[in-house]
């Protein structure tokens, strides 16, 4: 071991534990010691030895009990117990191994096998302490690409998480890139990854301190899940937060600003997991799916720079505290034919568009009303 192993010596006779701190500390291990098993116990609560020598017969709680607690609970379970035992007591023994000891020394103790096994126990457990944490990285690494929502339901039900997908009212979010197109083919790509990461990692801040889930991500956009309670006005909220980071981010980054577009749209999706399979294998993914989803998508797509564009159930839900200007169903239609013009398409072909027919919003920002305290829940306020 790299750093000097600290080693609990517990035995309630002061001549053991004068003769094994002098040989252990002859053999390079740090000590300290307990004189029973509570005591035992508090010095492995402050201390977090890298091993334990346990005397059997202790005064207030015997060596049995002390390793049987020590094994039971998560922090502690991992720590090597060697414990000592009178020559040829074989009921100890057996006892020690129902109560989980790791090893056994034998009364009076010969220091070649105290040394022997030490090195043994130590260098087992300093194995399990390199794997352990190696699957700690590994955890910690594929942790930042698992949605929060995923998370909480493994940790509450590890065995079996409740992944499937399930009908859930929830309001979502998309944001995209304006002129990513144009950026790409003005920036090397290592600049744009690197100013696309630096504002993309403000929003995913603001995104998950608000509760949301991070979906899907793309190179020049995301999509986000809402869920909590007032999930509208919390992704609404959210969404006026990122126009107000970017401006921020812009005024530090001056050389070459971004602008985002946003919609967002409420209502029940499929919310869980979807599974596809490959020939490579299968891939998971956590997501939500259906209307909702499509609509939001379809808002993001033909918002302009700045804008936040919302359907109509989202601008029933957020109440008067909000400035919202319905923009309507013509609106939309001409914004994707003109969307679509763009690609050069024909009248024909326009006219196979499957556009929905659905009131459009545009989310301005805050009400005044709302600042001066004079909120209303009851319908949406919308600038005709």
């Amino acid at each position: 071991m790299s750093e000097r192993a600290k080693i609990l010596i517990v035995d309630d006779e002061p001549f053991n534990v004068d003769y094994l701190e002098q040989e252990l500390e002859d053999f390079g291990y740090d000590t300290i010691s307990a004189t029973n098993g509570q005591e035992a116990l508090a010095q492995v609560a402050a201390e977090n030895p890298d091993l334990i020598l346990l005397d059997v017969m202790m005064p207030l709680m015997d060596g049995f009990t002390v390793c049987r607690n020590l094994k039971e609970h998560e922090d502690t379970r991992l720590i090597p117990i060697v414990m000592m035992t009178a020559l040829g007591d074989i009921e100890d023994r057996i006892k020690g191994i129902e109560a989980g000891a790791d090893d056994f020394l034998t009364k009076p103790v010969d220091d070649r096998e105290l040394r022997a096994r030490l090195h043994t126990t130590l260098r087992l457990k300093a194995t399990v302490d390199r794997k352990l944490g190696e699957l700690r990285r590994i955890k910690d690494h594929f942790a930042k690409f698992v949605p929060e929502a995923v998370k909480r339901l493994v940790a509450a039900n590890p065995e079996a998480p409740e992944l499937a997908k399930r009908e859930c009212d929830v309001t979502v979010l998309f944001l995209d890139i304006s002129g990513y197109t144009r950026l790409s083919e003005r920036l090397a790509p290592e600049s744009l990854n690197a100013l696309v990461e630096r504002y993309f990692s403000t929003f995913l801040d603001l995104i998950h301190a608000a509760g949301g889930d991070i979906n899907e991500t793309a190179g020049d956009g995301f999509m986000a899940i809402f869920q909590d309670a007032q999930h509208a006005r919390t992704a609404a909220d959210t969404a006026l937060a990122l126009l107000a980071a970017t401006q921020v981010l812009n005024t530090e980054n001056a050389v070459q600003p971004l602008t985002v577009h946003m919609g967002l749209n409420s209502g029940i999706a499929l919310v869980g997991s979807t599974r596809f399979e490959g020939m490579r294998g299968a891939r998971w993914t956590f997501t939500a799916s259906g209307t909702v989803t499509n609509l939001v998508s379809r808002l993001a797509d033909i918002a302009q720079a700045g804008e936040i564009l919302i359907g109509l159930e989202t601008a029933r839900r957020l109440g008067e505290r909000y400035r919202l200007q319905r923009l309507g169903w013509e609106q939309l239609k001409n914004r994707l034919g003109e969307r679509y013009q763009q690609q050069q398409l024909g009248w024909e072909q326009l006219k196979k568009i499957d556009t929905p027919a659905v009131e459009i919003y545009r989310l301005g920002g805050y009400h005044p009303c709302f600042h001066l305290g004079a909120e209303s829940l009851a319908s949406p306020a919308a600038e005709q």
